[in-house]
């Protein structure tokens, strides 16, 4: 049965949320951008004005849809999700807000709402994952790495920015959090770097970045935890130097009687040096390590994804692996499959029946592939 969808955003991964949900259910996207809205009017979706700052406006806007979809830059993500679990409507986000989704739990369970944050690739599928094995098994290990990069490397970024520009500063600033010997471990972010190798790749460099998130907090009891971003070799360095030198910093200074953030001016700058050229290719790759014991003897579960741009649909990576999770888990909303009232955590959706063989199975449809291999250790602890 089609359902009513509004998706708040219309971007990269927006985009390709409305797109794919349309080809099922009546899709309405609620952008800014006139530019972006006439884009998305040439694959027929229906389109709204999107005006998230007067308070009160989304909660209007999204009243008479049978589910929200939030694909809004992180600073926007608090305050409008509050807004939609006011109006009583279930949602799905992947807006990755800085705020504690659990602040929002009481709200959502007065209004009889389920709400799944932070339903992507990472933060998503890979919590998806653990969840899954959790669920059955005493996890005690568990390894996230994870990257989109463009196809050519192009001195001297050699990245581009899918997601939000602003929010992809702010991941090389924020201190790092891990857990080691079921204890948290702050380190600050571009930290611990690593080269590792990847089949099909080559040497990407791996380091530390805050992207348990929930996990933390939900995952308590499994002793190790650690999530790390991909890039290639040396784009860690120039970061460090922009972080070290203050261009990253949010305090303003006086340049020639004005007072400016080095942040602006390093934004205005960078932003339009990482966005992705019309037709340039992506990549995403991922590699999840899960450790359970079973009777003392431990079993390594690994995932590996390497997922790359469509050129027959013209749709990016990262949108791809990005999107297609947040759908998988709007259509276990939709049927009832996934039914928790409350805020949840995609980890949350993994550890619910049926929900991960579900979404696997709606990835794979839409040829991404998360390859699986276990190896069991002969020895016990």
């Amino acid at each position: 049965m089609k359902r009513n969808i509004i998706v708040l955003g219309g971007g990269l991964v927006g985009s390709v949320i409305a797109r794919d949900l349309a080809k099922r259910h009546n899709v309405t996207v609620a952008e800014i951008s006139e530019e972006r809205r006439n884009y998305l009017h040439t694959f027929g979706l229906k389109t709204v004005h999107l005006d998230a700052g007067p308070s009160g406006m989304i909660k209007q806007l999204v009243k008479d849809y049978d589910l929200v979809v939030g694909a809004l830059p992180g600073h926007l993500g608090f305050n409008a999700a509050k807004e939609i679990l006011e109006a009583g409507k279930n949602l799905v986000d992947i807006s990755f807000f800085p705020e504690d989704v659990f602040l929002l739990d009481d709200l959502a369970k007065r209004n009889h709402c389920v709400a799944v944050f932070d339903c992507g690739v990472a933060q998503g599928t890979g919590n998806i994952i653990l969840g899954h094995h959790h669920r059955s098994a005493k996890v005690v290990r568990y390894s996230c790495l994870v990257g989109g990069l463009p196809v050519v490397r192009q001195w001297p970024w050699e990245y581009r920015a899918v997601f939000s520009p602003a929010d992809v500063i702010e991941e090389y600033t924020r201190p790092a959090r891990y857990v080691q010997n079921s204890q948290v471990v702050i380190r600050e972010a571009l930290s611990d770097t690593e080269s590792i190798h990847f089949d099909g790749i080559g040497t990407l460099e791996s380091w530390n970045s805050d992207g348990l998130r929930t996990l933390i907090q939900t995952m308590s009891d499994i002793p190790d935890m650690i999530e790390k971003t991909l890039r290639y070799p040396g784009c860690v360095e120039y970061l460090r130097v922009l972080r070290a030198g203050g261009f990253f910093s949010k305090e303003s200074i006086e340049v020639n009687g004005q007072m400016i953030r080095p942040l602006d001016v390093t934004s205005a700058l960078l932003f339009p040096q990482w966005k992705l050229q019309p037709g340039e290719e992506d990549y995403t790759i991922m590699r999840i390590e899960i450790d359970v014991n079973t009777n003392g003897a431990i079993s390594t579960h690994t995932y590996n994804l390497l997922d790359r741009y469509d050129k027959d649909q013209n749709i990016i990576s990262m949108a791809r692996t990005t999107g297609y999770t947040c759908n998988a888990v709007v259509e276990l909303l939709l049927d009832g499959t996934y039914a928790m009232v409350g805020v949840s955590p995609p980890e949350f959706v993994g550890q619910t029946e049926n929900c991960f063989a579900r979404i696997i199975q709606y990835l794979k449809e839409r040829n991404v592939n998360y390859h699986c291999a276990t190896h069991r250790s002969l020895s016990k602890l």
